[in-house]
């Protein structure tokens, strides 16, 4: 079980280094109802961190290093912008009535997550509201079989990268650190295994980020 400080900090233990960066935490956050496991799109520790200094910032709560190093990177007990748009849990899950399907079919991710967000788990997926945020360094690259199309703005050639790279293999350090971390947080904070999720799973990002981590 994890020792957590009246500040949120997994305190007492060897494996957890604290990074906090209050400049990624939000509003309170009182209930803790899953885990996102995201990956970075940066190829070091050093580039979240320094990523997490500007005002305003997206982040997640912790970190894991390719050395397998874990970093906890906001407060437990904060709200950090780590999942964005929910997508519709009751379509992934074949269970929506038939209005709903009706109306996220004429919907947007915007739209969609907003009606979600009147749900509560796990009727909907968790979300930055109550849900742990772990990022895991790694890098999504281009495959050799997509070319950047010409004449893209930079905005395009950023959608195009986020729509088309694939997501380096979670290494077996960074594995095993994830296996550990999950497990401690659900044990402490009582999460259920249903509730731990993929980034991609709970929202619209890169298919490929994450898809090599494995949890117990």
């Amino acid at each position: 079980m994890l020792e957590v400080d009246k500040n949120g900090m997994v305190s007492n233990n060897a494996r957890i280094l604290p990074r906090r960066t209050t400049a990624i935490e939000r509003a309170a956050m009182p209930t803790v109802r899953g885990i996102i496991v995201h990956q970075t799109g940066s190829s070091t520790e050093q580039a979240v961190f320094n990523s997490y200094l500007v005002p305003g910032a997206n982040g997640a709560h912790f970190l894991i290093s390719k050395q397998g190093t874990i970093y906890q990177t906001a407060s437990l007990y904060r709200r950090t912008n780590h999942v964005g748009n929910v997508r519709a849990r009751c379509l992934a899950e074949h269970r929506c009535t038939a209005a709903e399907i009706k109306q996220y079919s004429k919907s947007g991710p915007k739209a969609i997550s907003r009606t979600e967000m009147t749900k509560s788990v796990p009727e909907r997926y968790p979300s930055n509201l109550d849900s742990i945020g772990i990022e895991i360094v790694g890098i999504a690259s281009l495959p050799p079989s997509k070319k950047m199309p010409p004449n893209l703005t930079p905005k395009k050639q950023q959608e195009f990268i986020n729509e088309n790279a694939v997501y380096e293999a979670v290494n077996g350090p960074q594995q095993s650190a994830l296996s550990y971390l999950v497990e401690e947080l659900k044990n402490s904070l009582q999460i259920p295994g249903t509730e731990i999720h993929r980034h991609p799973a709970v929202s619209y990002k890169n298919v490929t980020e994450a898809e090599t981590a494995t949890w117990p």
